[in-house]
């Protein structure tokens, strides 16, 4: 069963264009330019419940944009979404209730107070009864290890414990669609990988569905079988991670031992040399032509030991940003 469901959707900004200079701004106070700009065109994906899926995008793709009609914060200009059964930007209260939006660049704590009276407050809001309240916040402060800073001011935590309280937050009321805008930016690694274990571990315990984005490809990796890929407004790829390798990785990495590559260099036909070290080389080498390389250089030299692996999936995703296509 489809949780999230976005069909032809599409956002279109109008923006002032200001001419520069004093006069410009005169200009502007009795004639002005606006340029419209489309941050998402005709975007059409559905999300089972329960699935954690993955929802990578350049800077300014559109990614946020999505999220925040999904959540009902902004309004479409054109298109249809369905979140379990509603339409978010008819703020039903029985939707607001069953969804959270965390985002990782945007507080909702208040920043004097200590996290235990935001999470006071979120009880009220949401009615959620005593003894719920109490068993919910006992298990996430100790899935997510911050129960000795419920009583901190939330502007003496640490990014990462912020970053653990905001989910906290945004978990009280148990929800069953969590949208998730950077989560992790500008986490340390402890701290990432931490919660992104509590994501895994909450999404397997609860079946929540999740649509998660990322710039850092590490929590992709580790939490999502599916991503889907805006450019430029556009869905430009749907699918398994797995398949990203196979659609658009043009090159596998060889990593080669052999006493003679200490003094011996490799000629540039065989491939692109990343990294030479101690007899150790790393070679970037066109997918067609694996299997033919690895025969020159048996042929060639002395090979020691020789290992092919996939390119990085970090350096895919760039590699497909970067074409303009």
């Amino acid at each position: 069963m489809s949780v999230i469901e976005a069909e032809n959707l599409a956002k279109i900004f109008r923006v002032y264009k200001k001419k520069a200079g004093f006069w410009g701004g005169v200009q502007g106070l009795f004639h002005r330019e606006y340029e419209e700009i489309r941050a998402v065109d005709s975007v059409r994906f559905s999300v089972a419940e329960g699935e954690l899926v993955g929802f990578l995008g350049p800077n300014g793709a559109g990614k946020t944009t999505v999220l925040k009609m999904l959540s009902g914060l902004l309004f479409p200009t054109s298109g249809k979404a369905r979140v379990l059964g509603f339409v978010p930007w008819e703020r039903a209260d029985e939707y607001r209730r069953q969804f959270s939006l965390v985002m990782g660049q945007k507080n909702q704590l208040w920043w004097d107070l200590p996290a235990r009276e935001s999470f006071e407050l979120n009880r009220e809001i949401y009615a959620i009864e005593r003894p719920v309240f109490e068993q919910k916040l006992d298990e996430l402060t100790a899935l997510l290890d911050v129960k000795e800073k419920l009583n901190v001011m939330v502007r003496e935590l640490s990014l990462g414990e912020r970053m653990k309280m905001e989910l906290i937050a945004a978990l009280l009321h148990s929800p069953r669609v969590l949208l998730l805008d950077e989560p992790t930016i500008g986490l340390d690694v402890v701290s990432q990988k931490r919660v992104r274990e509590f994501i895994r571990e909450y999404n397997r315990n609860y079946r929540v569905t999740i649509l998660l984005t990322s710039h850092y490809m590490t929590d992709i990796e580790e939490l999502c079988e599916r991503v889907i890929i805006i450019h430029r407004g556009k869905i430009f790829f749907d699918g398994k991670l797995a398949e990203i390798v196979n659609r658009f990785a043009g090159h596998k990495i060889l990593h080669l031992v052999c006493r003679e590559f200490r003094t011996a260099e490799l000629p540039a036909s065989l491939g692109e040399t990343l990294e030479r070290r101690d007899g150790m080389v790393r070679l970037k080498v066109p997918r067609a032509r694996v299997a033919s390389v690895c025969h020159d250089l048996f042929v060639r030299y002395p090979i020691e030991d020789i290992s092919i692996e996939e390119a990085p999936i970090e350096d895919i995703i760039r590699e497909i940003f970067g074409q303009e296509g």
